[in-house]
């Protein structure tokens, strides 16, 4: 397995593998810049077909955090975990205790949050061994109701936000009602999504890889189940991508009859050059780390004892974000994940003449 030369290798600081036998725990952090701050990102659970694919998920994942944090303004860095396994067979309170003691062991130089296949009850879990995990405290959420943590809620509305920004750019419309979205993905957050869309008055269609994540949506939502091969081709106005990355490639690009792309999942683009294929297409797409960083934001007010306001009003510049970014893309011709790189790295990479020291950046992560 190749790791410097690895195509999606970007300068990470740390990359670390952990394998401890006797919980079946097989785990890889990455780091990818902490110029900001220390590398905040969530421990992500799941089945990878291979050793090669969960690395390189995790070096995406975890570069995509570094942007996401700067383009939020928030003095984090980018870092994120992988455990290899089905979270529905393979996770165990002695697994989730291991990874715990490994997360402690990097010093504080990586912070795990709640990610697709964990919970803020597994966090808590690795919580017993490290202080080094967010997202687990008892407050007031952003939707004034009690919250354990779960950055589910903010992600959601942070992308209902981003989604409406797209929406209004695109087709002219502040309204809602009536407009046509298919999600693929309908787990924590893609059905917190659809519950804002269909409370707005959004027609939806929906697909996730559990049947009853689907049938939830069709019953309590009124949404339309979709084929997992048709979802990305509906005719609709909107497709929401909240499951895995990489879902804009080749083969789904030229079919997408949607004019807006605006979804919660990370690294929707296979390869960078699929930004472009989709301005060429006329299809406006929401740079996902810019779409879907109010998790992130929320994480962030837990740690630094900010209310609940503050939080939701800083979720709620993700539109005027997106605003700016599709102006400029307007302007210059370029696509919009191209400009949003240029923003998030315009905010790191002025912070990197004056990297903290580490003990430093453990004070800012206590």
């Amino acid at each position: 397995m190749n790791v410097f030369s690895h195509p999606e290798f970007d300068n990470h600081e740390h990359l670390s593998f952990f394998c401890d036998p006797e919980t079946g725990l097989k785990a890889i952090v990455a780091v990818h810049n902490t110029s900001r701050g220390p590398a905040l990102g969530g421990c992500r659970m799941f089945p990878y077909a291979s050793d090669e694919e969960a690395l390189r998920d995790v070096l995406r994942l975890s570069k995509g955090m570094t942007y996401k944090s700067a383009l939020a303004n928030l003095d984090l860095g980018g870092g994120k975990s992988v455990i290899i396994g089905d979270p529905r067979k393979h996770k165990t309170e002695a697994l989730l205790e291991a990874m715990g003691k490994h997360l402690d062991g990097l010093g504080g130089q990586y912070i795990a949050a709640e990610d697709s296949g964990t919970s803020v009850a597994d966090l808590k879990v690795m919580g017993r061994h490290t202080r080094h995990v967010a997202g687990i405290v008892e407050r007031t959420g952003i939707d004034g109701r009690p919250c354990n943590g779960d950055p589910s809620p903010a992600t959601a509305y942070g992308t209902f936000i981003g989604l409406k920004a797209a929406v209004k750019h695109k087709l002219g419309r502040d309204d809602l009602n009536g407009l046509k979205v298919a999600i693929q993905g309908i787990g924590n957050v893609g059905f917190r999504l659809a519950k804002h869309l269909a409370e707005a008055g959004a027609q939806l269609w929906v697909y996730d890889i559990h049947e009853d994540n689907m049938k939830r949506a069709v019953d309590e939502l009124g949404a339309k189940p979709a084929a997992a091969e048709d979802i990305l081709t509906l005719p609709v106005d909107v497709i929401a991508p909240c499951a895995m990355g990489a879902v804009l490639n080749d083969n789904s690009i030229p079919e997408i009859k949607a004019s807006v792309i605006a979804g919660a999942a990370n690294n929707l683009l296979e390869r960078p050059d699929h930004d472009q294929a989709l301005k060429d297409r006329g299809i406006l797409y929401a740079p996902d780390y810019a779409i879907n960083a109010g998790g992130i934001i929320d994480v962030f007010y837990e740690r630094t004892s900010g209310s609940a306001e503050k939080s939701r009003a800083h979720v709620e510049t993700i539109g005027d974000t997106l605003a700016e970014i599709f102006r400029r893309s307007d302007d210059s011709g370029r696509p919009t994940g191209a400009i949003a790189n240029e923003l998030a790295e315009e905010r790191f990479k002025k912070h990197v003449a004056r990297v903290s020291t580490l003990p430093e950046r453990l004070a800012r992560a206590g």
